[in-house]
């Protein structure tokens, strides 16, 4: 997982998130992403992360994290189950169910969500800026 531990630092809450490599149509789709994501997702506000990224985004002590360009999702089959949450098709990985990627775009979109959030409310906050800035 992308997520891997808080670290203090200070009196503030450094999350540590491996940051994807998207090239090329991701990498342009991913870039603008971040800046019209929501400050707010459930209740818990943007928070810095580690190592710095356009790709990456992340609320509250890492209970959400957002990866932009990440590769296409190992544990899904062409018959796997794709949840359409205003106009996104989400893929929820059935081994990591707090794991769910935008796969319907010329990136892939991954999201955790801790179970302290409510994965549906997340999903429809991230669907416009997703459908806005990555192209299917």
């Amino acid at each position: 997982m992308a997520v891997t531990s808080a670290v203090l630092a200070a009196c503030s809450t450094t999350v540590q998130v491996e940051p994807p490599t998207p090239t090329g149509a991701a990498a342009e789709a991913c870039g603008g992403l971040g800046a019209i994501l929501p400050h707010s997702l459930d209740g818990a506000d943007r928070t810095p992360f580690e190592p710095a990224s356009p790709y990456v985004a992340v609320w509250g002590d890492g209970e959400i994290a957002l990866r932009c360009g990440v590769p296409r999702p190992g544990s899904m089959t062409p018959t796997a189950e794709v949840l359409d949450v205003n106009g996104v098709g989400w893929f929820r990985d059935p081994q990591r169910p707090a794991l769910f990627t935008a796969v319907n775009r010329v990136a892939y979109v991954e999201v955790t969500i801790s179970s302290k959030h409510a994965p549906g409310e997340i999903l429809v906050d991230l669907a416009d800026p997703i459908k806005k800035t990555i192209p299917e």
